[in-house]
């Protein structure tokens, strides 16, 4: 069957609700963290991070909010990034799901830098808060287009370095990898459905830059990456 990726799909996941508990939850966000980190996902927005840090003195503490931030993996591996750079970092992981922030804060009770808030972006409270870099890794696709647009607004307006967005290329022939790599690794049924929906979600390289020019935005770069990924780097400075 022909995959259809010319617009973005508006099929819900799984994972949109909020309120889902259970270990094929915990399971699930395991999955797409050995998954994003098996193919490279996780390097882009520490890439990402390295590009947008590069002219800030070495001794400054940078605050970073990893939005949609899952069980914590992006977090962890950027408090260990950090060390290894002899940076300072106060780390910031938000998940609209408490069972998904808890778990999180269980997996990283050896990491004091981090933090985590159960929050949905998308409430007014969130908008008060300001950070130096913000990080939106394979969450910006679960958004309408009117909701991106609010946040990336809304972001812009918080985040005083810039931002890093790590997300999904729409394209037939992710699809059908994906579909080898679920068979290769029987990943279970809501990884299955998910992954196969958020590529459907994902975005074509013109339509981000499109985004660019409505909101305005003069300093960035957008780049395709390996598996599959877009790496769009917003500097506000």
């Amino acid at each position: 069957m022909r995959i259809n990726t010319r617009q973005r799909s508006q099929a819900p996941e799984i994972m949109d609700d909020f309120n889902m508990d259970g270990t094929l939850l915990k399971e699930t966000l395991h999955k797409i963290a050995q998954i994003n980190r098996l193919l490279g996902g996780n390097r882009i927005t520490l890439k990402g991070v390295t590009a947008l840090i590069k002219d800030i003195p070495a001794g400054q503490t940078i605050t970073i909010l990893d939005v949609g931030c899952g069980n914590g993996d992006m977090l962890r591996q950027l408090s260990a990034f950090g060390k290894k750079l002899q940076r300072h970092f106060q780390l910031v992981g938000v998940d609209a799901n408490q069972t998904t922030v808890t778990h999180a804060r269980e997996l990283s009770q050896a990491y004091p830098d981090i933090q985590y808030h159960c929050q949905n972006i998308m409430e007014p409270a969130f908008r008060e808060q300001h950070y130096d870099i913000i990080l939106c890794t394979l969450t910006l696709h679960h958004f309408k287009e009117e909701e991106i647009r609010f946040l990336m607004t809304a972001f812009r307006q918080q985040a005083k370095i810039g931002i890093v967005i790590n997300d999904l290329h729409r394209s037939a022939l992710a699809y059908r990898l994906f579909q080898l790599v679920c068979l290769v690794f029987n990943l279970n049924r809501m990884v299955r459905a998910d992954g196969q929906v958020s590529i459907l979600r994902g975005f074509k390289k013109k339509e981000l830059h499109h985004l660019s020019a409505e909101l305005n935005i003069g300093a960035y770069s957008l780049q395709w990456k390996w598996a599959f990924r877009y790496q769009w780097i917003i500097n506000n400075l």
